[in-house]
């Protein structure tokens, strides 16, 4: 068994942070008839609070449950409102949101999961993290790492992780091969890597994605190949689950603890990861003759990016310059590649769409022959 190697303490820091939110943990199940919106005006009016409000049988509030943006955008699309309208809402009027939804709950009532964290100084309060369907059950964060980190640890592929991190959507735990290295050209060396999240609230399902790191800056780039990305599923959040008796709910949660074991063990495979090093080490031949900031707003506009993000990955390419394997000759395909996955680490704000850019980055080094002479300027 291989010790996992704990770079700057990133592990230990993910699994105190699972460990805490494990203990402030408290799901309820209701029908919305039971619920009522108060939205709390500050006094300037910019930072208005809707306020989710659990009562019993007698009317008497039993949480008072402070909605954060995911739980705001649930409770917007149970509503079948647009999420903008809710926001305008919250912030410029919001005696009148709580009548609209109030009085959807109540005329149209469903049967929902609230799932929530305690405050730590008062136990009839706290944060709504998720207005979810009654039947939807995840799969929690602490679940996930007891499941994968045995495996990772006896996997031959000898892993460190990069850095793991938690959101309000979404659990990230990436991490590289220390042993699984190639060189895709002098001074770009590229490791096998491995990316595992999970949503508690109702934003996805268990997720294991295969990276290829450009190991002098840590961009991660996602295969194209759609068999090295699994979503790990199970009868969660389906209809079937509120029938499934509490033996059956077990040994689906068995199952999905195996099926998320048997993946991270398939995705330590070196095969894949030499194929995608042949390609980096094409796309380090496939030169760029088109001005650098027409070329980039070409590649944005073949992979369908707004507007704003071109500077973005024209940021991207600058740093991606400057850097050991691309910082000689002329630019490539390959640069092209680092400098849309370098979009994702240059905000930490962006880590919920970091997952985004890396998937970008592996579109990028499968663009078609036509698509690639465009952005680069060549004739077909």
């Amino acid at each position: 068994m291989h010790q996992i190697e704990n770079e700057r303490g990133s592990l230990s820091d993910l699994l105190i942070k699972v460990q805490k939110n494990q203990s402030l943990k408290e799901d309820f199940t209701a029908p919305t008839g039971d619920l009522q919106l108060v939205t709390k005006v500050t006094e300037d009016g910019q930072n208005n609070v809707p306020q989710v409000i659990l009562e019993n049988s007698g009317g008497v509030p039993t949480k008072i449950l402070r909605a954060n943006d995911v739980a705001l955008q649930q409770i917007a699309s149970k509503s079948e409102i647009d999420i903008r309208t809710v926001r305008r809402l919250r912030d410029h009027y919001p005696t009148e949101l709580d009548t609209v939804i109030n009085a959807i709950w109540q005329k149209e009532p469903k049967g929902v999961m609230l799932r929530t964290f305690t405050d730590t100084d008062n136990s009839d309060t706290g944060v709504l993290r998720a207005l979810t369907s009654s039947s939807y059950k995840v799969f929690d964060n602490e679940d996930v790492l007891q499941t994968t980190l045995p495996q990772l640890m006896d996997s031959d592929a000898d892993w460190q992780v990069v850095n793991g991190t938690l959101t309000d959507q979404r659990m990230y735990l990436r991490l590289k091969s220390q042993n699984q290295v190639a060189d895709a050209a002098v001074g770009d060396a590229m490791a096998n890597g491995l990316l595992i999240s999970n949503s508690e609230v109702g934003m996805g399902s268990v997720n294991v994605q295969q990276l290829i790191y450009t190991l002098a800056c840590l961009n991660g780039m996602q295969t194209a190949n759609k068999s090295r990305s699994t979503h790990v599923t199970s009868s969660r959040g389906t209809d079937t689950w509120s029938l499934l008796t509490d033996e059956a709910k077990q040994a689906d949660n068995q199952a999905l603890s195996l099926k998320l074991r048997d993946v991270v063990t398939n995705f330590a495979d070196r095969s894949t990861f030499d194929q995608v090093i042949e390609q980096m080490k094409m796309a380090h031949e496939d030169k760029v003759n088109a001005p650098l900031p027409q070329a980039v707003d070409t590649l944005c506009g073949i992979l369908k990016l707004p507007k704003s993000d071109n500077n973005k990955v024209l940021d991207g390419l600058m740093a991606t310059l400057q850097q050991s394997g691309y910082n000689y000759g002329s630019p490539s395909r390959a640069t092209f590649v680092n400098a849309v996955t370098a979009v994702g680490n240059q905000d930490s704000t962006l880590e919920d769409n970091r997952e985004d850019w890396s998937r970008l980055g592996g579109k990028v080094l499968n663009l078609s022959p036509n698509q690639w002479h465009a952005v680069a300027g060549v004739a077909a």
